[in-house]
């Protein structure tokens, strides 16, 4: 049988170890020094989001209909890593700023990737970001980046980690024969997803499941857990 670990959102915590840190929404995390988390959002003065894409971006348009009621936060810029990610277009229909920033070619390729995170870091910042949300993000972010938005940084990703991360967690599940796969939302630290696990979601593996069909069935879930920890979070 394969196990894993599920928290219901009412119950979101974290096993790291240092002093807890309790939000206003009730989210209990024992935090280390290294995380520093946002503050609490109300709707009156909700946290300021700017979400994170490299394609699509249905885990953005999915966020964005959720905060069509008034939430405790509220995403102001959505970012892509291409001018003509597709995703961009659900920031535009919803009156959002958005922004693609393609990789500096001009650059030279040992640096181009740092260089890269600086313009995006430049646009966080001009967008008075508070929590950057990663969905569909293709990018593994360097110590530079983490280190500025630690805490502030969160991503999905579509298996019950710490089980079959990386690039190809759909492919990996079907090849272990796992009958249980799902998604969490984790902190990000330097590693690849490896950072701390606030929620997780089960999503059953079907004996007739390619990686197509997992894929949209995990992403269903996607959509319904990640709304429901911003909550927590802020």
């Amino acid at each position: 049988m394969y196990k894993v670990r599920c928290w219901a959102p009412s119950e979101l915590s974290t096993n790291m170890s240092g002093p807890k840190h309790q939000t206003e929404s009730g989210l209990s995390l024992d935090m280390g020094s290294e995380f520093l988390l946002p503050r609490a959002g109300t709707i009156e003065d909700p946290v300021r989001l700017a979400v994170l894409i490299s394609g699509g971006g249905s885990g953005l348009a999915a966020l964005l209909r959720y905060q069509q009621t008034p939430r405790c936060h509220s995403t102001v810029l959505a970012l892509a890593d291409s001018t003509n990610a597709g995703g961009l277009e659900h920031a535009r229909n919803a009156g959002v700023k958005n922004v693609g920033v393609p990789l500096p070619m001009e650059v030279d390729k040992p640096e181009r990737r740092l260089a890269h995170e600086h313009l995006v870091h430049a646009e966080l910042v001009a967008a008075d970001t508070e929590l950057v949300v990663l969905s569909g993000y293709m990018r593994i972010l360097t110590p530079w980046f983490v280190s500025r938005w630690k805490g502030r940084l969160v991503n999905i990703h579509p298996s019950l980690l710490p089980d079959f991360p990386g690039a190809h967690a759909h492919r990996d599940v079907l090849a272990a024969g796992a009958s249980v796969t799902g998604c969490s939302v984790h902190l990000v630290d330097e590693g690849v997803d490896s950072g701390p696990v606030l929620a997780q979601r089960q999503v059953e593996v079907l004996p007739d499941d390619d990686e197509e069909a997992l894929r949209e069935r995990v992403k269903r879930s996607e959509h319904m857990l990640y709304p429901e920890v911003l909550d927590q979070l802020c």
